[in-house]
């Protein structure tokens, strides 16, 4: 069963996406997440999506593309460790994965059915795990962690970005 994690359940770095997330069912929540996010995004022209808030800084698109690939390799981790792997899992450094992808390069809809595949499957995943996955424990990037926290961080790490696209991008 799913309940907010303990601080023991994660790293002090993801206390910041944790602590976000409202307290509720945390499927129900990653189903009301996927509503808004493709909601937001179709409203957008291709060219507002390219916009930028500042020099340097990751388009709309980019950011989009960004949530997908970190939920692909926390959803990952969460399987592994769900299945009982002990191995010890690597980080990822995000900046590197966003140039390669080019997610600029995507249209809207594309960016968001690979987001909404994803997030399909990592719902799916969430409903079919045993009652006793939640607590299983696994080391990533030299941190123990529960899948219980891994659920509560790919929700808590969207809404991180949804409320910098609120506060940064005024499209």
């Amino acid at each position: 069963m799913f309940t907010r994690p303990a601080s023991d359940e994660y790293s002090s770095y993801q206390n910041q996406y944790v602590s976000i997330v409202p307290d509720g069912n945390i499927v129900e929540l990653l189903e009301r997440q996927q509503q808004e996010t493709v909601d937001y995004y179709a409203s957008l022209t291709e060219q507002q999506a390219l916009y930028r808030y500042a020099e340097g800084k990751w388009s709309l698109k980019e950011v989009l593309g960004h949530i997908a690939d970190t939920e692909a390799i926390m959803s990952y981790r969460l399987l592994r460790i769900a299945r009982g792997d002990l191995t010890a899992l690597p980080g990822f450094e995000q900046d590197d994965y966003i140039e390669p992808a080019s997610f600029d390069t995507l249209s809207n809809d594309e960016l968001l059915e690979r987001y909404t595949s994803i997030r399909r499957s990592t719902l799916s995943l969430l409903r079919t795990l045993p009652v006793t996955a939640p607590a299983r424990r696994g080391i990533v990037n030299n941190n123990e962690i529960t899948v219980n926290a891994l659920a509560y961080i790919i929700s808590g790490h969207e809404l991180h970005h949804v409320k910098m696209i609120r506060e940064r991008y005024t499209v």
